[in-house]
């Protein structure tokens, strides 16, 4: 659910580029984004009935109905309650003279700078908001790790290879990953590891989970001589993938890391499709709002409905777009299609245009998207079809697979195998962790075995995660997607 690139460095992220963006434990309970539709956010907002598509060109000024608007009050002297962040939010809308759109306020409260979500703190595990896979169990990134080595297997065992993490979270993953593969010499010598997060709090902690060193044993920061002690591996970081050397063979990792970028929404209205804002209410508190005219990120939802059938569009109330998805897709098509390798992405979504399921996490429990910005994870579900056409439309040199559900995905690799040989030199507390591990990640709803408190018992991902690769077409058809 570390989460988890924002695409541009000027607004970082787990990911973007950084935290991963990750998809937390807590988010399994959401079946569909429908159920993840956060109601007591949307009352505020136009929900009327008109199946047209509004044609107006799209405009940078955007209009809206000014009888919502934030009206400011009279100077006071008196203290502000608002945390840096919501004084932030709020001066971007007051210099605007207007609401801004629900993928701006996702991003600041997200990757700001100073207050964002993902910067300052370490949101993983037990102890933060939420826990991902690979903190679940040490056999996801074993897994990943027979992916990435087979897909090499296919390139023809290159000598140089850039292995790319977008979003490492702690660096749990890839430290399994080259646990894992440290008897496979020819493999781990070929690689170089790319990190790319804009969390200093997490680099810390990716640094202290890879064990890295500096291996000429002299004091700083330069990245060109960390190792990670594991397999002796070379470790860079960065805030964008741009940054990412070009030129050799990439394979890229985006676990848990597109469900943060930030998406804008749209719903339907009166007068066409509108685009959903975040505005300031009269009692100072943050509201939604519609726009009155189209805005430029209409251009991106009409762009996904021309990926789409009509009949589905046609019983749509709501849609979210996520352009940075679409761009982020495309860079990785272009580098995949002009220097070889492949990109395994693995989130929750779906397979076609997603709906209303942008969802708050705060402490493994979900919460109103307004409230408190800054303190809680923002995450929405995965258009993995917009995700496909975006690959498929920046080169022609690359073949997307999938998606297939996590469970087929982690099955097809062995995990069961895996899990067995883990079993049999373990002590029965080990044992009960790694059965509780492997139901979290290839099974679905409650774990039968369970017989602890009511409540509790371990929910199964396996099909509310999906994975979809996208390779350079000379490499075959990676696996498990023969």
């Amino acid at each position: 659910m570390l989460k988890r690139l924002l695409f541009q460095a000027s607004t970082q992220r787990r990911s973007l580029f950084g935290a991963s963006a990750s998809l937390s434990w807590c988010r399994q309970y959401s079946s569909s984004p429908a159920s993840t539709s956060q109601s007591s956010n949307s009352s505020s907002v136009e929900h009327l009935e008109d199946s047209e598509v509004s044609t107006t060109p799209p405009s940078a000024a955007i209009s809206i109905d000014r009888s919502g608007l934030y009206n400011p009050p009279e100077h006071s002297h008196e203290p502000s309650s608002d945390t840096e962040l919501v004084k932030h939010l709020k001066s971007i809308i007051k210099f605007r003279g207007g609401p801004i759109s629900v993928a701006e306020y996702m991003e600041e409260v997200l990757t700001n700078p100073k207050a964002g979500f993902y910067i300052n703190r370490d949101v993983f595990g037990a102890e933060g908001d939420f826990i991902t896979s690979p903190e679940v169990s040490q056999m996801f990134g074993e897994m990943v790790g027979v992916w990435a080595m087979c897909l090499w297997e296919q390139m023809g065992q290159p000598k140089k290879i850039n292995l790319v993490e977008l979003g490492p979270g702690r660096g749990t993953l890839l430290a399994d990953l080259l646990r894992g593969a440290s008897k496979f010499r020819n493999f781990t010598d070929s690689l170089h590891i790319h990190m790319v997060e804009c969390s200093p709090t997490l680099k810390k902690l990716q640094y202290q989970n890879l064990m890295c060193i500096n291996k000429n044993d002299t004091d700083g920061d330069a990245e060109e001589h960390i190792i990670s002690r594991l397999t002796g591996t070379s470790v860079s970081w960065h805030a964008t993938l741009e940054q990412v050397p070009a030129g050799i063979p990439t394979i890229i990792i985006a676990h848990e890391f597109y469900d943060a970028l930030p998406v804008h929404q749209f719903q339907r209205a009166s007068r066409g499709w509108c685009e959903k804002m975040v505005d300031v209410a009269e009692n100072s508190m943050f509201q939604f709002v519609l726009s009155k005219q189209p805005t430029p990120a209409t251009l991106y939802l009409l762009k996904r409905f021309k990926w789409a059938e009509n009949e589905d569009i046609g019983k749509l109330e709501q849609v979210e777009v996520c352009p940075k998805a679409m761009e982020l897709t495309q860079e990785i098509a272009k580098r995949i299609g002009s220097d070889g390798g492949g990109a395994l992405i693995i989130d929750y979504g779906l397979n076609g245009i997603v709906a209303d399921s942008l969802q708050a996490i705060r402490k493994h429990g979900f919460v109103n998207i307004l409230d408190n910005p800054g303190t809680a994870d923002l995450s929405a579900y995965v258009d993995f079809a917009a995700i496909r056409h975006s690959a498929e439309e920046a080169s022609d040199d690359v073949a997307v697979n999938g998606p297939m559900t996590q469970s087929q995905f982690l099955g097809s690799l062995g995990i069961n195998f895996r899990v067995e040989a883990l079993m049999e030199n373990c002590t029965d507390e080990q044992a009960d962790s790694l059965r509780t591990g492997y139901w979290r990640l290839v099974g679905e709803g409650e774990a039968p075995f369970w017989e602890g408190p009511e409540g509790q018992a371990p929910i199964g991902m396996g099909t509310r995660y999906l994975a979809m690769t996208i390779v350079n077409k000379k490499q075959g058809v990676p696996i498990p997607f023969q």
